[in-house]
């Protein structure tokens, strides 16, 4: 796939928010958080977003250089189901998106035909490295990035709370969930589970 073919990039972590995923591309710091983003060489908005979710589970592990505090990865392994937000970009954008996720510079377009034709790809050792193909909408695929490791193999941590915030945001964005729902759900996953609970996370989302 060239990088003007379409894909669906599938959030499920602070990218649930439309304003921080324009940090990653048009530049920018996002709110509460520490790192400043160069942004994508294609600076337009995504051409659609639509809600959507994902089977498997989040859990939240290392910690961010950006928020502090453990990161939103996806396990597909995992029973449950995972709320997402699936923006619609061309290749070249999901690229350096992927990119600055993986804490590289943005550039070259990745090469897609091996996650497309296997469902997986891991580029490296690394967070956000393991690109996953997760289905198709509208004729493009569904494609989102995890870490190479499931929850089982994960040094879990707690997620920090403005990295809370930007999700509780982006659920309420592109679910609008309300805030019990929201806290209920971050509050339980693994990594959160045992250091926040449902009431301290609802007084967060206000």
């Amino acid at each position: 796939m060239n990088g003007t073919g379409l894909v669906w990039y599938v959030a499920y972590g602070s990218n649930l928010h439309a304003a921080r995923l324009t940090c990653y591309l048009r530049g920018g710091r996002p709110n509460g958080g520490a790192r400043t983003y160069p942004g994508c060489r294609d600076h337009s908005p995504a051409r659609r977003s639509v809600a959507t979710a994902l089977a498997g589970t989040l859990y939240f592990a290392g910690r961010s250089p950006t928020w502090g505090g453990g990161s939103a990865f996806y396990d597909p392994s995992v029973r449950g189901e995972v709320p997402c937000r699936a923006y619609l970009l061309t290749a070249g954008q999901f690229s350096d998106i992927a990119a600055q996720e993986m804490r590289r510079s943005p550039g070259p377009d990745l090469d897609l035909d091996r996650v497309l034709a296997h469902g997986r790809a891991e580029l490296g050792p690394g967070r956000y490295e393991t690109l996953l193909h997760v289905g198709q909408l509208d004729g493009h695929p569904l494609l989102t990035f995890t870490a190479p490791w499931g929850v089982a193999g994960a040094e879990l941590a707690a997620p920090a709370a403005a990295y809370l915030r930007t999700l509780g945001a982006g659920l309420a964005e592109s679910h609008t969930w309300g805030p019990w729902r929201t806290a209920g759900y971050l509050a339980t996953r693994p990594g959160a589970q045992g250091h926040w609970t449902p009431g301290a996370v609802a007084a967060l989302l206000g």
